[in-house]
């Protein structure tokens, strides 16, 4: 089983989507163990990474500020 996102927000718009780690890698075209390091927490992604990953799961709202949402 794949492991959740640290992201609430990034957890619902993933399951809305309905998309697996390996598609939203695809769509990035990046690994999805990446995305995965991304999206749990465990790699800062880069500010360009951090707005593709919410174009591709359709998130329109600001994040917010805190040490979950942090980007290089």
């Amino acid at each position: 089983m794949a492991p959740s996102p640290q992201c609430k927000a990034l957890a619902a718009a993933k399951d809305k989507k309905g998309l697996s780690y390996a598609a939203i890698a695809s769509q990035l075209g990046s690994s999805e163990q990446h995305v995965i390091d991304i999206c749990t927490g465990a790699s800062t992604p880069t500010t360009t990474e951090f707005n593709r990953l919410a174009q591709v799961l359709d998130i329109t709202s600001p994040p917010p500020t805190d040490s979950a949402h942090v980007r290089v």
